[in-house]
């Protein structure tokens, strides 16, 4: 295929050469009702090019095909046999998947360090996911993907599963030994499905993890605005083989998303699968590089232990490691990793990625060059000059997998919808929580709707929030009181 065309951004740009009226939203009207206090922090560019997609972009019955076209490309250049673009984000697309695998009452095996998004799937399809537990490094405090064997395990225990479902690379950069895990879904006849949110730049290098397509999965979500040039936002949706049919995948992201889809976040993905296809190979030479050096370079900073495959890979550990993500174990120091993020964002204006009780991080991209690196470094090398105004910081008890894991009692989607309560977070041990408690980042929930809640979890998330964890989408953000269902 021709993959210098870009036909979302050439239809733009015809729609603005032809001069086009609309008597059709975005009520703006290109810009010209816009508060022009609106405009100036926003631009003239970004109202001009808000458009309608159909009877604006493409005509009524979309007889040009643009964003057909648009997403034949896309998976062309990644080697996959369709792709989807959402506008809503990979929490959309992981739903739509998850719904083209599983339906009510059926099972799912499920990585038990899913995004809020994948639980949130679960509650509006009323799956039953059958958890399959991450590898937990003890010495670091840190879980990785579930092994390849723990899938197998959990297939041999529920044969009747639709499908799995798994999540790599994480937002630490560890990735699953896909290819085996496909394997094991293969061998039953069914689907796997990769939440691979932090992973839309891996088809396009080779020094990169494998990516899901080329490493057997049959649906992979990739967040294009994560590590690629897309807007907030942007997610595509790649799929193979003939586990899932493609307009069951459609009718199901049809169901979800939005009918006024963003021009906007469709040009940006368009022009994106042409930048990596034409310049993708060398952008991420350079990008590779760079990491290298800044590894290197923080390494050489009193106090700071940049985690690398030596750390994070091996039997019982991750099976790869996305290099971009620059995990830093903070412990020396004497602070947390929370403490260490706001105070270079408070200082020094460099807004680092996840941060937990002992490591914070750094999200490298293509778009990084060396003087974003060297406002990194200085930031560090500052930080640690100073990190005496962060002692103490209040150190979070983690408790082991075990004393985290909790039983699910309740299918989420009952527990959710159900009869529920506000009780003190030291009252509700031994109930069954009616809401996720996340914390962010990265976004995996500690406790779900319909798991019973123990001790352990609820003394974790509560000292979590008093040594700087955030958990925002519980009912009461400060975790002194906990939303659980009404038990007769």
């Amino acid at each position: 295929m021709d993959h210098s065309k870009a036909p979302v951004l050439d239809a733009l740009a015809a729609y603005h050469a032809t001069n086009q009226t609309p008597f059709t939203p975005p009520g703006h009207k290109q810009g010209r009702g816009a508060d022009p206090r609106v405009r100036a922090v926003l631009g003239e560019s970004v109202f001009r090019s808000d458009v309608l997609a159909i009877s604006g972009l493409d005509d009524r019955t979309s007889s040009q095909g643009v964003i057909a076209e648009a997403q034949e490309l896309m998976a062309d250049a990644v080697g996959a046999e369709h792709a989807f673009f959402s506008t809503c984000g990979s929490s959309l697309s992981v739903k739509a998947a998850m719904l083209s695998a599983a339906g009510p009452h059926e099972k799912l095996l499920v990585g038990r360090d899913a995004h809020k998004s994948v639980v949130s799937g679960l509650v509006l399809a009323g799956i039953v996911p059958v958890w399959v537990d991450p590898q937990w490094d003890a010495e670091r405090h840190l879980a990785h993907p579930p092994s390849a064997e723990s899938f197998r395990a959990a297939f041999a225990d529920h044969p009747d599963a639709r499908g799995a479902l798994v999540t790599t690379p994480t937002p630490y950069g560890t990735c699953s030994d896909l290819p085996a895990i496909a394997e094991a879904c293969h061998e039953h006849g069914v689907p796997l499905i990769v939440d691979e949110a932090w992973g839309a730049h891996l088809p396009f290098h080779p020094e990169l993890p494998t990516w899901a397509m080329d490493a057997g999965a049959d649906v992979c979500v990739t967040s294009v605005h994560k590590m690629g040039s897309g807007l907030e936002q942007s997610s595509v949706f790649h799929l193979q083989g003939d586990l899932i049919a493609p307009e069951t995948l459609k009718s199901r992201e049809d169901l979800l998303g939005t009918t006024s889809p963003s021009v906007l976040v469709y040009a940006a993905l368009d022009g994106w699968r042409r930048q990596m296809v034409q310049h993708g190979h060398a952008l991420y030479d350079d990008a590779l590089a760079l990491a290298t050096s800044a590894r290197a370079r923080i390494a050489d900073i009193d106090g700071l232990h940049v985690h690398g495959r030596d750390d994070f890979c091996g039997p019982g550990r991750a099976a790869d490691l996305d290099p971009l993500q620059v995990i830093i174990d903070v412990t020396a120091l004497g602070t947390s990793g929370y403490r260490i993020a706001d105070w270079i964002r408070s200082h020094h204006h460099v807004n680092l990625h996840l941060s937990d009780h002992r490591r914070t991080s750094a999200q490298l991209t293509h778009a990084d060059d060396t003087a974003t690196a060297d406002a990194l470094i200085a930031a560090l090398g500052d930080l640690v000059d100073h990190v005496d105004e962060l002692r103490p910081a209040p150190r979070p008890h983690v408790p082991d997998p075990a004393e985290l894991r909790l039983e699910q009692a309740v299918l989420p989607r009952d527990a959710f919808f159900g009869r529920v309560e506000q009780v003190p977070w030291d009252k509700a041990a031994g109930r069954v929580s009616a809401e996720m408690l996340t914390p962010y980042p990265p976004g995996i929930p500690a406790a779900l709707p319909g798991e019973r809640l123990h001790a352990g979890v609820l003394r974790y998330l509560r000292g979590g929030v008093d040594a700087g964890m955030v958990v925002p989408d519980a009912a009461d953000t400060t975790v002194q009181t906990v939303r659980v269902t009404v038990e007769e």
